[in-house]
C-alpha cells in the first residue's frame, strides 16, 4: 500500500534548538548583536571567528572583550551538537560521528578522506519520513528537521578537525559536502537552502566551500527541485531514482506515488537548464529487484531523452542492513548494468562504497544510535 507523503516542504519548528549565529544572515547577525548592546561591527567579528577560524567557543575569541563573552555565548553560541562517538575504518580515513543534539536527538555525519579531496556526508533531518524500504534511516521514521545551524555546525566541526590534524592523514582541508546523510534535504527546504548559503559564501558570511563541490540529494520532490533551480545556488543536484519504471519505484521510493518518474525527470531537466550543471542520478543496485538488463536499457533511454548530456548515473552497490531481505547485486550483474547504461549514451560509474563495516555507506546511515 502506498505510503502518504506530505506536500509541505517544511515541517513546523517544533522542538527546534535555540537560536545560533549560523541561523542568521548578515542583517540578522547585526540586529542580534545590537540587541545585546554591542556595536554592530561585532557581528562580522563573531562571524569571522565562526566561519573563518572555525571557532564556536566565545571564551576562545580573544578579540571579543572578556566581559561580554558569557553573554554572547548564551545568546548566539549555544551548544547544538555533542559528539557521542567516532567510529573509524579505512585506516582511519573514513570516520562516522554520532551526534547528540541538545534535546537528545541523535544524528550522524560521515567524513571520508581521499588522495585528492575530503568529503563530508551530512544530515539534514533526524531520521527520514520518505519510508524507502531498503534504507535503515527511512524505516526509522522522521524525528524532526534539523535547524540551519545544526546542519552548518556538522561542516564547521569537520573542517576544524581536518585543519587541526585530528583525522588520520594529517592536517587537511574540507573540500566537498554531500547532503546524503539522514533525511530528505528538500523536505527541510528553507533550512537546507540557508545552510547551503552559509556553507558556500565566503567569510564573514560563510565557510567558503565552492558551490560546485556541494551535492544536494532528493528522492524526487519535483516542485522543490524546481524551486531549488530558481535559487541560483549552482550546487549539484542528485536524484535518488533507483529504478526507471513507476511500478517498482512506487514501492522502492513511496514519494513516487505523488511525483512519478516523468515529472521528476522533467524537474531535473529544469534544474540542469537553469544551473548549467549535470544532474547525478543515484541508483542503488539491489539483487533481483532493480538490476535486470532491461531496466538498465530503459534507464539509459529515459535519461538520454529527458536530460541529454546533462546527466550522470552513480551506481551504488547496496549496503545491506542487519536482518534485511535486500542484498547487493553480484559484480558481474553490476558490470553488465553499467555497460548497458553507457551503451545508451549515458555516463555511468560505480560509487566507492567506503565505510560499509561501520554502517556509513551513503543512504544506509544506521539508526540504532
Amino acid at each position: 500500500m502506498a505510503v502518504p507523503v506530505p506536500l509541505v516542504f517544511d515541517a513546523p519548528r517544533r522542538g527546534m534548538p535555540p537560536r545560533h549565529l549560523a541561523d542568521l544572515d548578515s542583517a540578522e547577525r547585526k540586529a542580534a548583536v545590537t540587541e545585546l548592546g554591542l556595536p554592530a561591527f561585532r557581528a562580522d567579528q563573531l562571524a569571522r571567528q565562526y566561519y573563518g577560524r572555525l571557532e564556536a567557543d566565545p571564551e576562545k575569541m580573544t578579540d571579543l572583550p572578556a566581559a561580554v563573552r558569557d553573554k554572547v555565548g548564551a545568546a548566539l553560541f549555544p551548544t547544538l551538537l555533542t559528539p557521542l562517538k567516532h567510529i573509524m575504518c579505512d585506516a582511519g580515513e573514513t570516520r562516522k560521528t554520532l551526534w547528540k543534539a541538545n534535546d537528545g536527538t541523535l544524528l550522524e555525519s560521515v567524513l571520508m578522506r581521499y588522495p585528492d579531496r575530503s568529503t563530508l556526508c551530512i544530515s539534514s533531518q533526524a531520521g527520514c519520513g520518505m519510508a524507502c524500504p531498503f534504507c535503515a534511516t527511512g524505516q526509522a521514521g522522521l524525528t524532526r528537521n534539523l535547524s540551519t545551524a545544526e546542519i552548518v555546525d556538522q561542516v564547521r566541526a569537520a573542517a576544524a578537525d581536518l585543519r587541526d590534524g585530528d583525522v588520520a592523514g594529517g592536517p587537511g582541508r574540507l573540500s566537498n559536502i554531500v547532503f546524503m546523510g539522514m533525511g530528505e534535504p528538500l523536505a527541510n527546504y528553507k533550512r537546507v537552502v540557508a545552510a547551503v548559503r552559509r556553507i558556500t559564501s565566503p567569510a564573514p558570511d560563510g565557510l567558503g566551500i565552492s558551490a560546485r563541490s556541494v551535492v544536494v540529494s532528493t528522492v524526487g520532490l519535483a516542485p522543490a527541485i524546481r524551486k531549488l533551480a530558481d535559487e541560483g545556488l549552482s550546487v549539484t543536484l542528485a536524484v535518488s531514482l533507483h529504478t526507471p519504471d513507476d511500478e517498482l519505484r512506487d514501492t522502492l521510493v513511496p514519494v513516487n506515488n505523488r511525483w512519478p518518474i516523468a515529472e521528476v525527470l522533467d524537474a531535473a531537466r529544469y534544474y540542469a537548464d537553469k544551473s548549467g550543471r549535470r544532474v547525478s542520478i543515484e541508483y542503488i543496485l539491489i539483487k533481483d529487484m532493480n538490476d535486470q538488463p532491461w531496466r538498465a536499457d530503459l534507464l539509459g533511454k529515459k535519461l538520454r531523452k529527458a536530460l541529454g548530456q546533462f546527466v550522470h548515473v552513480n551506481l551504488i552497490p547496496l549496503n545491506p542492513t542487519p536482518g534485511s531481505k535486500w542484498d547487493a547485486s553480484t559484480k558481474a550483474v553490476e558490470r553488465e548494468f553499467v555497460r548497458r547504461v553507457i551503451a545508451q549514451g549515458v555516463t555511468c560509474t560505480v560509487r566507492d562504497t567506503r565505510g560499509q563495516e561501520i554502517a556509513a555507506a551513503c543512504g544506509q546511515l544506521a539508526a540504532e544510535g
